[in-house]
């Protein structure tokens, strides 16, 4: 627990920053419009530093997901196929929350399959990276679930900073 609440006391939005500068979030933005094209589907990223202390004890990193997705209003879609890619980089976690649309459709294997994927990028420091190999396997998925040949933008494609 130690380990846990210094990792988030120490992890600082200035260092959240220097990993993701603007050409950074610029080449992620772009990933997402690759992604999404061919699809109905939408992806959102959220990076986030740490959290407060007093969240530390209540929640876990899905918790916080599965918030985040609510906040952002990721299932408001047409056809409730947003997906959220969420970061939290104290603990150098990730999380995918899909919405109801894939139910039945994308196994939770899969999700944690590229989750896993993701994390042994971050383990290596390579976070650009390992979101953009995340972003272009979550865009495999929309296409093969809720193809289109062109669809409404319904969701800001620019990764967010927390």
């Amino acid at each position: 627990m130690i380990r846990h609440t210094l990792a988030h006391l120490f992890t600082t939005r200035r260092q959240v920053n220097r990993m993701f500068p603007a050409s950074s979030l610029d080449a992620l933005e772009r990933a997402v419009v690759d992604a999404e094209r061919g699809s109905s589907g939408q992806i959102r990223i959220f990076i986030e530093s740490a959290w407060p202390l007093l969240e530390l004890r209540r929640t876990t990193s899905r918790q916080r997901a599965l918030d985040w997705f609510s906040r952002l209003r990721v299932w408001d879609t047409e056809h409730n196929n947003g997906v959220l890619i969420y970061l939290l980089v104290a603990e150098r976690t990730v999380e995918i929350v899909a919405d109801r649309g894939f139910n039945g459709r994308v196994p939770s294997a899969q999700w944690a399959a590229i989750c896993r994927s993701m994390r042994q990028e971050f383990q290596q420091g390579e976070f650009e990276r390992g979101l953009a190999e995340g972003i272009r396997a979550v865009g495999e998925l929309l296409r093969m679930h809720t193809p289109a040949a062109s669809a409404p933008n319904e969701q800001p494609d620019r990764p967010i900073l927390a």
